[in-house]
């Protein structure tokens, strides 16, 4: 049995994409003066949301900063202007996208099962999530779906110093773990999995058969990676 499980969070329990889709459609429906078809602009934003993470994730802005870069270079494709005011990109990304965004969070019905059978196992494993995404943020959707009290702490950017795939080693050093007895669950078959396995950790990948970044079909693996279609499928294949 495993020591400690990690977790990823968005596309692993949460449904991050189709919040943001969700969210950047009702945008987009009501932007009269936007430049392009409704589905240009929300895979626009996906691009943007993916570039300026990346930019927040090697340390080249701030979480905030990040959102108003999107803001700056989405707002003349809804035909907007663009305000020079810092504070009014934040007030932008607050009432129009992140109130929306919040309220299309959605759990996967198959997390909590998931968790109350780990928690059952005897001698069951510490469990973790181990997120690329803000700190506050990503406790809040745990928060919201009463997910919180399952895991031994929340490991994030801002605690461990590093982004993932960088972040493994960090992550067990926190959980006062060796990688060769620690796990990581998630629907990114590079950087849940493979990366998680360089590490010296178990990848095991959560295919829910779509790709997290492209939204098509997932993306092929060979026969050596660990698979599970649903979260309920995990807990078998650690007893």
């Amino acid at each position: 049995m495993a020591d400690v499980i990690f977790f990823d969070l968005d596309g692993t329990l949460v449904d991050h994409r189709s919040a943001v889709m969700e969210t950047i459609g009702q945008i987009v429906s009501a932007a009269p003066d936007a430049t392009a078809a409704p589905e240009e602009l929300v895979a626009a934003w996906w691009t943007l949301e993916g570039r300026h993470m990346r930019e927040y994730l090697a340390g080249q802005c701030s979480f905030a900063e990040h959102h108003r870069h999107r803001a700056r270079a989405f707002m003349p494709l809804l035909g907007e202007p663009v305000p020079e005011d810092p504070g009014l990109l934040d007030a932008w990304i607050a009432e129009r996208y992140l109130t929306a965004f919040e309220r299309s969070w959605r759990s996967y019905p198959d997390v909590r099962p998931c968790l109350e059978a780990l928690k059952g196992l005897p001698r069951g494993p510490r469990l973790a999530v181990l997120t690329n995404g803000d700190p506050g943020q990503q406790r809040a959707k745990l928060a919201r779906f009463g997910l919180l009290e399952y895991f031994e702490a929340v490991l994030t950017p801002a605690e461990l110093g590093a982004a993932k795939p960088a972040a493994y080693a960090a992550a067990c050093r926190w959980m006062r773990t060796d990688p060769a007895r620690a796990v990581n669950v998630g629907d990114m078959l590079d950087s849940d999995v493979h990366a998680a396995a360089l590490a010296g950790l178990t990848g095991i990948w959560l295919d829910r058969g779509i790709d997290f970044v492209t939204g098509g079909p997932s993306p092929a693996a060979d026969g050596t990676v660990l698979r599970v279609e649903r979260l309920t499928d995990l807990p078998g294949h650690l007893s």
